[in-house]
């Protein structure tokens, strides 16, 4: 196993992440593990593209904010790849372990196409059956995030070495795209295949289809670069990034993440642990609620 990086430590939280080395590299960015509730009690999760599996080692729980709508799944699931942002609780999200994948690279270890997956999150159960169950108790008995990593790595193993192989192309449709490419067309003519089949293989084995991947591989171009610049010049940003102007950056900004581009800076400003997750304020109408359902299944609120 490849060294494990403590990238968050404090008072309040631990988040440790991992790099699996070959052959999981090729489909696992990284696997991770967060103990302890980050000191806001909300975070906003931006769309990346990509899909995780995400395990709740505190609560046989997950819930997933969705305005004033409330998702319950079991502890153990698969988040697929959103074209929006959803919310979370971190109080209820205070002891996690997790694997994200690389663009195109969940399909070997899900047994359903991630493009079935589109703006939803799976119980893990529904794909990997009574595994999924026996996963998570070996997981939450586990004593430290070094054994838990090498629990999630042992059963990804197993999944990819009974996988059957992509499209070769995919891959390399993703790097364009990725890349700046802005014209499905053009990418599928240099690749050789047709659009629609590009379409079709692409959304099967990412999640999404080409058009929508590259609008959010553009989005977190343009975010990271604003990040970057303590006054970012939205006008030439739009310009760099891609964008038609600065009023088609804006409007994207809005769709994808709830916000404005200047408002989104300034929350990704504040303390954040992990990638793609924005602090907020609690989500005081959509908490409260759940907390008197909670009450009335008799289950502890904290």
């Amino acid at each position: 196993m490849a060294g494990d990086v403590i990238v968050g430590h404090s008072v309040h939280v631990l988040y440790v992440r991992h790099v699996p080395g070959p052959p999981l590299s090729a489909h696992v960015a990284e696997l991770w593990y967060l103990s302890a509730a980050p000191p806001h009690a909300a975070e906003r999760i931006l769309p990346s593209g990509t899909l995780q599996l995400v395990v709740n080692l505190d609560q046989d729980e997950v819930r997933v904010y969705d305005g004033p709508t409330i998702r319950r799944y079991s502890g153990a699931v698969v988040s697929g790849a959103y074209q929006s942002a959803f919310g979370v609780d971190t109080r209820e999200h205070a002891s996690m372990v997790g694997v994200q994948f690389r663009a195109g690279g969940a399909w070997p270890f899900l047994g359903a196409p991630p493009g079935a997956l589109i703006d939803t999150h799976a119980d893990l159960a529904d794909l990997w059956g009574q595994r999924a169950a026996e996963l998570r108790e070996r997981l939450c008995a586990a004593p430290e995030p070094r054994a838990r990593f090498a629990l999630l790595e042992r059963a990804l193993l197993d999944r990819l070495s009974n996988a059957r192989p992509g499209h070769p192309l995919v891959p390399h449709a993703i790097a364009a795209l990725e890349g700046g490419e802005r014209r499905v067309a053009d990418v599928a003519a240099t690749l050789g295949i047709s659009h629609r089949r590009l379409v079709d293989v692409f959304t099967a084995e990412t999640g999404l289809a080409p058009k929508a991947f590259a609008r959010i591989t553009r989005f977190r171009r343009a975010l990271l670069q604003a990040e970057r610049e303590r006054e970012p010049d939205w006008a030439r940003l739009a310009a760099v990034s891609g964008f038609c102007d600065q009023s088609h950056l804006i409007r994207e900004f809005v769709a994808l993440s709830g916000n404005s581009p200047t408002a989104l800076i300034a929350q990704s400003s504040r303390e954040r642990v992990k990638l793609h997750h924005i602090a907020l304020a609690a989500p005081e109408g959509a908490r409260g609620r759940d907390r008197q359902h909670a009450r009335s299944r008799g289950v502890p609120t904290r």
